[in-house]
Formats: C-alpha cells, sequence, structure tokens
C-alpha cells in the first residue's frame, strides 16, 4: 500500500495540540520529528475532505506543512526498527518480541508494533495503564472502546477480569488486537471491528475509552447505557483545555467525575454512572 506523508512544521509547544486535531483525521498514525510530526494516510483514504480540514487546521493553529509519497514498503520492518520497550513504573511494561524480557514488573504485555495506534508512547496510553493500576478488575466485565493494539483489553484479561470485549473502527487495529490478545495467551478478550454498535448487550462494570474528544463526546448517551449501575468509565485523548467540555457532557448523561489525571497537554478522567 502507498502512503502520503504530511511533514508539519510545529513548534514543540503546539505538536501536542496539534496531534488531537489531526487525530480526527484518517491518518494511519504519526511519528515525532525534531521540528514538528509526519502524519501518514494511506493513499486509498486520500479525499479533497482530507486535504480541506489539514489545511483549516493548519490555519488555526499557524502551522506549514507539505506532503510526499512514500510508495508501497515494508511497514512492520519500518516500525520494528523505531520500537522501544514502556515501562510504566513497576506496575506494566510494554515491549515487542523481539525484545529482551523485562524486570521487575508486575504485568509485562509483549506487542507487534504496527501501524495501530495504542503503544504505551503516547502520553494518554499511558495515563490509562498508570490509572488502571489503582483498580481492581478482578472477574469483572470490561469494554475497551477504541482498543487499537488492544493493550489496554490485554492488561485488563492480564489483571484477572472475567469478560473483555474491544472494538475499533479501523480493521487493522482490529486485526491487531486478536494476534496480540493470542500472542499474550490472553483467553477472555472478543474482538469486534465497527463502531460501539457492534458490541452486542452491556452490563459492563468498567468502559476503558482511550480515543479522542469527539468521539467520547458523541459516545457519551450510549456508554452510560452500555455501562452497568455502579461501573466506572475512564476516558482520555482529551486535551487539558477540554476537561470541563467533557465532564460537562458527562454530567448531562449522569456520569459524575470522581478522578482526573494529566500528563502534558493530555488528560485522563474517571466517572462512575
Amino acid at each position: 500500500m502507498d502512503y502520503y506523508c504530511y511533514d508539519i512544521k510545529a513548534p514543540d509547544a503546539l505538536k501536542e495540540i496539534a496531534l488531537a486535531f489531526l487525530s480526527e483525521l484518517p491518518f494511519d498514525s504519526f511519528e515525532e520529528a525534531e521540528d514538528g510530526l509526519c502524519a501518514y494516510l494511506r493513499m486509498d483514504q486520500h479525499s479533497d475532505w482530507v486535504e480541506s480540514e489539514l489545511s483549516g487546521i493548519a490555519d488555526r493553529l499557524s502551522l506549514s506543512y507539505e506532503r510526499r509519497l512514500i510508495p508501497s514498503r515494508n511497514w512492520n520492518k519500518l516500525w520494528e526498527s523505531n520500537f522501544s520497550p514502556i515501562r510504566v513504573g513497576d506496575f506494566c511494561g510494554v515491549r515487542a518480541d523481539f525484545h529482551e524480557p523485562m524486570e521487575r514488573v508486575e504485568y509485562e504485555i509483549v506487542i507487534s508494533p504496527r501501524m495501530a495506534f495504542g503503544t504505551g508512547h503516547h502520553a494518554t496510553t499511558y495515563m490509562m495503564i498508570e490509572r488502571m493500576a489503582g483498580e481492581d478488575f478482578h472477574a469483572l466485565k470490561v469494554l475497551d472502546y477504541g482498543c487499537g493494539t488492544g493493550i489496554l483489553a490485554i492488561l485488563a484479561d492480564k489483571m484477572g477480569a472475567a469478560h473483555i470485549d474491544a472494538v475499533d473502527i479501523e480493521k487493522a487495529a482490529y486485526e491487531n488486537t486478536l494476534d496480540n490478545a493470542r500472542a499474550n495467551d490472553c483467553g477472555h478478550i472478543s474482538a469486534f471491528h465497527g463502531t460501539l454498535d457492534a458490541i452486542p448487550g452491556g452490563g459492563y462494570e468498567y468502559i476503558l475509552a482511550n480515543i479522542n474528544r469527539n468521539v467520547i463526546l458523541n459516545s457519551l448517551g450510549a456508554l452510560y447505557g452500555k455501562l452497568a449501575p455502579g461501573g466506572i468509565l475512564l476516558v482520555s485523548g482529551i486535551l487539558t483545555v477540554d476537561e470541563s467540555l467533557v465532564s460537562g457532557r458527562a454530567a448531562a448523561a449522569n456520569l459524575g467525575l470522581t478522578d482526573k489525571a494529566r500528563r502534558g497537554e493530555w488528560s485522563c478522567l474517571r466517572f462512575v454512572r
């Protein structure tokens, strides 16, 4: 598959904000560069709408960018060369199968570092893992909404969850979740390709939603309906400047804010039904 790479010039102070806006467009992945970001778009996802939206983001944030074609290549090999292990304290380590096993971590997750989002490198995923350390998943029914690589579903499985449903709108993420669940010997994960509507039933005692602000805002009512009474909703992918907007909408959906964490420009919010 051929890709377009958008070389986006952005100062350090704007990188996280730019990424938040860009993540709402159909880019497969992002890579931090010395002078900004590289955003990768499959050629079959390119459209005038994408160009228009990107131009609007650039104007709003006073950014510049250039587009270049990257012919088909071994993407897995490229990502493997750029992937390094991650530690979240002594609680969780994330590595690829070509790395040495990690010592002195309670849980170790081995993933295949493909184009799917969610390796733990990004602040939002890191915070989700960090927050999960303080929760009890034993015998719970869990939903990983926007599962990416499946890393959060895998961690919930390792922490003793009875059943985990994982869903993502991207087929590559769905397939990656299945592969990574098998690689980690997780027998309690069911993966689905599609939107939240692809998930049958509800009654979840814990929902993990590491996506973006707009998807979370548009899904709060449905997520409330999927939660069991007293169930917990943990969300990230939210800029700190949007905390009040998200918490206000959540309150209107009868979800009470109980805790929050911040890392850089990003927030992680915990709600209870």
